[in-house]
């Protein structure tokens, strides 16, 4: 299991006001759809000012949410893990589409390998050498 702390913090990246919602969703592990459904249902079942304040000042307690290396693509090559979600309501892929997309990973990674390979088996390679050696 993952021992790993959660802190909650607001992600505005994937939020549409301040993302408050998105960070919750995070925290929760859930699809952020569902958390505004709730959130929405919350705010119209209870007359709305209690909700509408919590979520203002969560806004302006909560820290912003840090871009993780997945985030920045360009900066790191490392993959990023696939979640895969086994209840309808858990934030993640549906399994088949995670299958597909570690076949897709594999299916690049073995065409780096094979790159790598005719390279290092060329004669451009060995000449290369040589002319290091020098």
């Amino acid at each position: 299991m993952n021992n790993l702390k959660k802190e909650l913090y607001r992600d505005p990246k994937r939020g549409k006001i301040a993302g408050v919602c998105a960070g919750l969703s995070d925290y929760f592990n859930m699809e952020l759809w569902l958390v505004r459904i709730l959130f929405i249902t919350a705010v119209l079942l209870s007359g709305g000012p209690l909700f509408v304040v919590v979520y203002i000042a969560c806004w302006f307690i909560l820290d912003k949410k840090e871009p993780s290396m997945s985030q920045n693509a360009g900066k790191f090559d490392e993959i990023d893990p696939i979640s895969v979600k086994f209840k309808v309501w858990q934030k993640g892929e549906p399994p088949r589409q995670a299958l597909f997309d570690l076949k897709d990973r594999l299916t690049r990674l073995d065409g780096r390998i094979q790159n790598m390979e005719t390279y290092v088996t060329s004669s451009e390679f060995t000449v290369s050498r040589e002319i290091n050696k020098l």
